[in-house]
């Protein structure tokens, strides 16, 4: 835990929020409290019915303290992960009460996750249904001195989840509870209280969420209610229906989670112990062994067979993973003491694998200039990777070390690497990321009561950083872009290109380069005279054009 959070906390003040995730929960969230609308979540003036409002209110509840600031709502996900190691921990120690080395191997592990790691701490709400879906399975599972699960709040952590990131919830703790005469001896005995109290608890967190939607889809109007009630739901499940509505639902293959999940838990599928560990285990399974095979196949295969994929949807899983791999681990150590031992079914092939990464940061510099890669990060690390090859080469020899401590050398080396490799994205395309020259333009623009309006989908990445409290208009298409020009001479039109026109670097006010692409600022009527065929005036003063880092440090925002 202690290193956890001095890593962490290290990681968080890199950078600022990252758009788009962070950036737009923090809209969300800033538009909720600058307009005192407490009860619907707001974005860019008009409700968000994409996400329930349990993240906003703790990010509100920091704020009322701490005053409006970037810091609180990191360091909430700081804390969340936090909850999470300690979540899983007490879970392996409840379900497998004869092995305690599990209790402490499982939260190292899950630590080590890098996707997980630097995920679970943008602002988002995955970590925070993690905490939810951790809690409700252990009101489940047995402990010492109780067999029945603890019901009622069962359904209060079930409710929290709900509030916290909408039905999706019940898929993570579902199957769990229905197939628990599996696993547990309390629901094999008592049948028809298990399933009947767990439904009950089940309405009960159903009610909480209602609690709040029911007001809230009147408040929000009959469009608002409509998303908030059928489609924002069902768009991710059913192929048809998002292709019929403006969701965020990103459609993929059944395989695709199934595909990516080597990477997903790395460092350890690359470890050869995990895959002979998992391998040996055989039946009878343990009731802890069957627990997380009741919670982690089914769910996995449900998740699917559902259109909407994205990789953080898995998140609150991944403890689970790592809880079923510690224990065959510890499994593999009492039953096969030999291959718990052996060498080459060790660290070192992640050992071998970070020293020729650290090769490859060193080299670095000598490839870049001959563009033999065409690729920008590698070019934008060659000034800074000798050094970054150094902390590579340091935990390859952590990695080939023999002895015990294997699996915490791994975990290390996990977390550090991820730590090293988020420094190493700050000072080379942090830049592509740092919407700060167009954020002050428009603040600055809004200031003196000039409209502005994007081009395409507006995500609200300027509103927090801006502190902005007047909506940006959309334009999705052409006449809305003249319309806009002819009501608002003295507007401001944002557009998204892929690349960067002649006419921006002659006529724009500023452009910036943004992920893959770009941003580009321009005054409403010149960017309207060039769509319909006219050359604009000259401007007065030349664009403000950034195509390289500022490596300007970052400040924390009060």
């Amino acid at each position: 835990m202690p290193l956890y959070l001095a890593v962490a906390v290290i990681t968080i003040f890199l950078q600022p929020p990252i758009p788009l995730h962070s950036t737009r929960a923090l809209a969300v969230a800033w538009d909720m409290w600058v307009h005192h609308q407490f009860l619907v979540p707001h974005i860019n003036g008009a409700p968000y019915p994409e996400k329930a409002p349990l993240l906003f209110w703790l990010i509100h509840a920091g704020w009322f303290v701490f005053g409006v600031n970037d810091v609180w709502p990191r360091v909430l996900e700081v804390i969340f992960g936090g909850v999470q190691l300690v979540q899983l921990s007490v879970l392996a120690r409840r379900l497998f009460p004869n092995r305690p080395w599990v209790a402490k191997a499982a939260p190292w592990m899950l630590l080590a996750l890098a996707y997980a790691f630097l995920f679970g701490l943008q602002i988002m709400y995955e970590v925070l249904l993690a905490n939810c879906v951790l809690g409700a399975l252990l009101c489940l599972t047995p402990t010492l001195r109780r067999a029945e699960p603890r019901w009622f709040l069962f359904g209060l952590l079930i409710g929290a989840g709900l509030l916290a990131k909408g039905p999706v919830m019940l898929l993570h703790i579902l199957f769990p509870w229905l197939l628990g005469p599996l696993w547990n001896d309390w629901a094999r005995e008592h049948g028809a209280r298990w399933y009947g109290r767990g439904a009950l608890a089940v309405l009960f967190g159903f009610a909480l969420l209602l609690a709040w939607a029911i007001p809230a889809g009147y408040a929000g109007g009959e469009a608002y209610r409509h998303r908030l009630f059928f489609t924002q739901t069902a768009g991710r499940v059913v192929n048809g229906t998002q292709q019929a509505q403006s969701l965020q639902s990103h459609p993929h293959w059944f395989g695709w989670y199934l595909v990516w999940l080597p990477m997903l838990l790395f460092p350890f599928t690359a470890w050869p112990r995990a895959w002979v560990a998992i391998g040996t285990l055989r039946k009878p399974l343990e009731g802890g062994l069957r627990f997380a095979l009741c919670w982690l196949l089914p769910s996995f295969l449900l998740f699917s067979v559902i259109s909407g994929k994205q990789w953080y949807y898995l998140l609150p899983e991944f403890g689970g993973w790592m809880l079923l791999l510690a224990v065959a681990i510890a499994v593999l150590r009492e039953r096969h003491a030999a291959l718990a031992e052996n060498y080459w079914l060790g660290s070192w092939l992640l050992g071998v694998g970070s020293i020729l990464f650290a090769g490859l940061l060193f080299a670095l510099p000598y490839l870049a200039p001959s563009h033999a890669f065409h690729n920008e990060w590698i070019e934008g690390a060659a000034p800074y990777s000798r050094t970054f090859s150094m902390a590579f080469l340091l935990l390859g020899g952590l990695l080939l070390v023999r002895g015990r401590g294997e699996m915490r050398r791994v975990a290390v080396a996990g977390l550090l690497g991820a730590l090293a490799l988020n420094a190493l994205f700050t000072l080379t395309l942090w830049h592509k990321y740092d919407l700060s020259p167009t954020v002050a333009l428009i603040s600055a623009a809004q200031a003196d009561q000039h409209p502005v309006a994007y081009e395409g989908n507006y995500e609200g990445q300027f509103h927090f950083a801006g502190r902005l409290s007047r909506p940006i208009a959309e334009l999705h298409d052409g006449a809305a872009l003249q319309a806009f020009a002819k009501d608002h001479p003295d507007g401001l039109i944002i557009t998204h290109p892929d690349n960067l026109d002649p006419s921006a670097s002659r006529y724009a006010l500023l452009a910036q380069p943004f992920r893959s692409s770009w941003v580009v600022v321009w005054s409403a009527p010149t960017v309207a005279a060039l769509r319909a065929g006219h050359a604009p005036p000259e401007p007065a003063e030349p664009p403000r054009v950034f195509p390289a880092p500022t490596n300007l440090p970052y400040q924390p925002q009060s």
